[in-house]
């Protein structure tokens, strides 16, 4: 497995990859969590988000990078985080694995090389969210294995 940093070629896959892996969360854990009105209101338009999201996501200029895996020009997976050099913390904004790569270390790769580049440049304290339901339970299991502590957070919703 190669890492190496986002390329403008690798926007359309990694979107693809982004699409892929959270659309079971927006339209099967989210919807049936909230229901059909609070994900229409919430994150009706997701996928044109995760499109918008893309075209700024890698901007080292703006402290804003993302690396990439692949294998054999397959991509499996990448990792984006930011910078903040005044605070000296770091935050992985959003990190993707292939379904069929995951549990191979793909994700441990991709988040080991964001907290070395980030301990690099000065980065002390670093953050990831995720989702307290059941799409994300092997993604908190994930950031525990890697000594992460969390601290529970809720968010209510109510469609009025």
């Amino acid at each position: 497995m190669d890492l190496r940093p986002f390329r403008p070629a690798d926007l359309t896959p990694l979107l693809e990859l982004t699409i892929a892996t959270f659309g079971p969360f927006f339209e099967d854990s989210f919807r049936s969590i909230v229901g059909d009105a609070v994900m229409t209101n919430q994150h009706g338009t997701w996928r044109a988000d995760y499109r918008e999201m893309w075209v700024g996501l890698h901007d080292p200029e703006q402290n804003k990078h993302v690396v990439v895996a692949e294998e054999g020009g397959t991509l499996l997976g990448f990792a984006a985080w930011q910078v903040d050099p005044e605070k000296r913390s770091g935050e992985i904004d959003i990190i993707g694995v292939a379904a069929d790569q995951r549990r191979h270390h793909v994700g441990t790769a991709l988040c080991t090389h964001a907290f070395d580049a980030m301990r690099r440049s000065g980065v002390e304290v670093v953050s990831i969210g995720t989702g307290g339901d059941r799409f994300h339970d092997s993604a908190r299991a994930f950031y525990d294995s890697l000594g992460m502590t969390a601290m529970p957070l809720v968010r209510y919703y109510l469609a009025l």
